[in-house]
């Protein structure tokens, strides 16, 4: 576990981040990103495509890169779980170009 998580972090979810084709300016950011640096989540409760959608954001000083969302379909638990107040982050794990589309993967956890 990498210096950036609490020891006891609980992972909830190991996933992709989805929609990342769509954020502009990722291709210049992605140098950036570096597996094992702390992520943030966010609700987006007013998202008119997904009902549970959870925005996956850079974190840090001056930091606020939106990468993309947690999938479709696997993103309710932590979603109830970041409405309860639930003290949730994330973690990337691998990054990966496949043509035009940055493969981010990431695990999301909760702090113990």
């Amino acid at each position: 576990m990498s210096d950036s998580a609490p020891a006891n972090a609980l992972v909830l979810l190991e996933c992709l981040v989805a929609g990342t084709t769509h954020r502009p300016g990722l291709r210049e950011f992605e140098p950036k990103l570096q597996p094992g640096q702390p992520l943030a989540l966010a609700r987006e409760a007013d998202s008119s495509y997904d009902d549970w959608a959870v925005r996956v954001l850079t974190s840090g000083p001056g930091e606020d890169f939106w990468l993309g969302y947690l999938p479709e379909g696997r993103n309710e638990t932590v979603a109830r779980l970041l409405d309860a107040g639930y003290p949730l982050s994330a973690r990337l794990t691998h990054k990966a170009w496949e043509d035009e589309w940055l493969h981010l993967e990431i695990e999301v956890l909760l702090a113990q």
